[in-house]
């Protein structure tokens, strides 16, 4: 189809998806404009699923390799699970940039380069021997060299109170406002976004708005873009829909937990990447009965949260690698004690520092094992950002149930990445039942549950119900300090059995596809998008392949070792070296194929798709 745009002719085109990627400089608003064109995209009805990707630096040296920041989105007309294997579309705002994601973006696709930024210094920077607008490198590729930086100053240079410095800031508009043109995207939602955000600074206000439109009218004016885009809605079941990343998911989670359970909320952590966001989401929300505390130091945050538990609070310690090492001794301190809590690790490239910004799934034998003693703790995973949500609620049910620290698994690619995400009824979501003792008759602090073997949960202050807690071991039932060798036994296997005993309340394992068959594909956390969409695809072309993705690690469903033993072969895609394949290998004596992808980047489809094929 052909409209008319200001005399010129311009085809419009119908897709069924598209992944643009915006890539600048850290300073370059690269995440802003991102989650603008993906909040656009939501409120239009598309289904979505994004990827930020942030320097690992906290200041790396502008226009460097190091410093470039960018956001990827996939916007569909039908479900999506992955923000996509490779853009279309990329928007490059400097060398860098450009030199950084280049061999990503698919043969053919479109290039919209910001060329003020091409200068010697910059090329130098980015570590070019010559220009690649003039070198004839860029060929295969639909190439818009557009002087951003100048059109965008030219749009500005009126408005009055504003540095140059400050036009500068938004040339980042000016690109998106040309995105929205591309795209048939409207500029209404961005613009009241502006006007919300700088309320009280009118003249940043209208800088943006201008730039906003200035880059829509450049793309409506100029005879440089022959055809927009356009995808329609996608069919998604009926609801009240919003974006939402795996922090927001998972805040929301622990929240909606508490107060299904009528208790407070207790959040401690100390600030680390990237896990921060949960503290952010959730300190806002005191009139939810939430307190935040951001301790000093990781140890500190443990502690205070072992001691809101002992309250009587839903307490959620909040942390990633790093901090889960600094934390082991008093985790192991809240095992002892058989107290409900969360750890809640976002997990990242390691070791030490490693890759702060990006996803890896290297912490699971950590969480498993990485305490001093036989330390028991069980361990949920959720598989997508909007499935943080109910694993941190099921986090908080299995502690309660069994009296322990949880661990909930998440990683950085689930943090940040954003989807759509259907509002629940609160009134659908299950209660979570909480008994405190009160009758000091008979009251011991370690009188367990027979079926769960939970201990008793007394608040201090119970008449009656005054009891002592430490990390010495202990004699079942009283509490009482014990060194004898068959108390200590008991204990410790009592701690694992009641961890164990978990399967008998959590869901048997689900399989997509064949019950039985050559090829099983076994996934755990955010690689869920890229196995379920390669399996899907295999099995359109007539390959008998399966998908079996475990969201709870310890215990495992109780079905599945059956489940596995169905199948000729186990292929465990995992951002590690294989350590669930060692976990499965170990509980069910099979051999599974370890498939590791230790990148700093989540798996793409073709990749696992590639897998698939060497055996089906």
């Amino acid at each position: 189809m052909t409209e008319p745009t200001n005399g010129k002719p311009v085809e419009l085109i119908d897709l069924d998806s598209v992944v643009i990627r915006f890539a600048g400089d850290s300073g370059d608003g690269m995440q802003l404009t991102g989650t603008q064109f993906t909040n656009t995209a939501a409120i239009f009805g598309n289904d979505i699923s994004t990827l930020p990707d942030y320097p690992a630096e906290i200041r790396a040296p502008a226009g460097t390799l190091p410093g470039v920041s960018g956001f990827q989105v996939h916007l569909s007309s039908r479900d999506v699970r992955t923000p996509g294997d490779a853009p279309h579309v990329l928007v490059a705002m400097n060398p860098a940039a450009l030199a950084a994601n280049l061999n990503e973006l698919e043969p053919g696709g479109i290039l919209i380069v910001n060329t003020d930024a091409f200068t010697q210094k910059n090329l130098q920077k980015a570590r070019y021997q010559s220009n690649p607008l003039e070198d004839g490198s860029l060929d295969s590729y639909e190439l818009h060299a557009i002087p951003i930086t100048t059109l965008n100053r030219n749009a500005l240079k009126d408005i009055p109170g504003l540095t140059a410095k400050q036009i500068d800031r938004s040339k980042n508009f000016f690109a998106l406002g040309l995105t929205f043109w591309i795209f048939d995207r409207a500029l209404e939602p961005t613009i009241a976004w502006i006007e919300k955000k700088f309320a009280k600074r009118p003249e940043v206000v209208e800088a943006n708005i201008r730039a906003l439109k200035a880059g829509y009218n450049f793309g409506n004016t100029t005879r440089t873009f022959q055809r927009r885009y356009h995808i329609r809605p996608a069919p998604l079941p009926p609801g009240t829909y919003r974006k939402i990343t795996g922090n927001e998911a998972a805040a929301y989670g622990f929240l909606t937990a508490a107060r299904k359970a009528g208790k407070p909320l207790f959040y401690g952590a100390y600030p680390i990447t990237p896990a921060s966001d949960i503290l952010h989401f959730l300190a806002p929300l005191k009139h939810f009965d939430v307190r935040t505390f951001q301790a000093e130091d990781e140890i500190a945050a443990m502690g205070a949260v072992i001691g809101a538990a002992f309250g009587g609070a839903f307490a959620v310690a909040g942390t990633s690698g790093p901090g889960v090492a600094l934390k082991s001794e008093a985790i192991g301190l809240g095992i002892m004690l058989e107290l409900p809590m969360v750890i809640a690790n976002i997990q990242r490239g390691g070791p030490s520092t490693g890759l702060p910004t990006k996803p890896e799934q290297a912490d699971l034998l950590q969480v498993m094992f990485g305490r001093n003693g036989e330390s028991p703790a069980p361990v949920v995973a959720p598989a997508s950002p909007s499935d943080c949500f109910p694993m941190a609620m099921e986090a908080f049910r299995l502690a309660v149930h069994a009296s322990c620290p949880v661990f909930f698994l998440s990683d950085g690619y689930l943090a940040n990445s954003s989807e759509p995400w259907r509002i629940p009824d609160p009134d659908d979501l299950p209660a979570i039942q909480v008994v405190h003792p009160t009758d000091p008759e008979g009251f011991m602090a370690y009188k367990r549950d027979p079926d769960s073997l939970a201990r008793n949960w007394a608040i201090p202050g119970t008449p009656g119900l005054e009891h002592r807690l430490g990390g010495l071991e202990k004699s079942d039932g009283t509490g009482n300090v014990s060194y004898a060798p068959q108390d200590h036994e008991h204990m410790v296997w009592t701690r694992a059995e009641k961890v164990a005993r978990l399967s008998k309340v959590i869901p048997r394992q689900k399989v997509y596809g064949d019950r039985e068959g050559p090829l099983l594909v076994v996934g755990w956390g955010s690689t869920f998008g890229a196995i379920r969409s390669a399996v899907e695809q295999a099995r359109r072309e007539g390959r008998p392949v399966s998908h079996a993705h475990i969201r709870y690690l310890n215990p495992f469903p109780a079905n599945l070792g059956d489940v596995l033993a169905r199948f000729e072969r186990i292929l465990v895609p995992e951002m590690n070296l294989g350590q669930l394949a060692m976990l499965l290998r170990n509980q069910y004596d099979i051999s599974p194929i370890p498939f590791p992808k230790v990148q700093g980047r989540p798996f793409k489809i073709s990749e696992i798709r590639a897998r698939i094929e060497e055996f089906v």
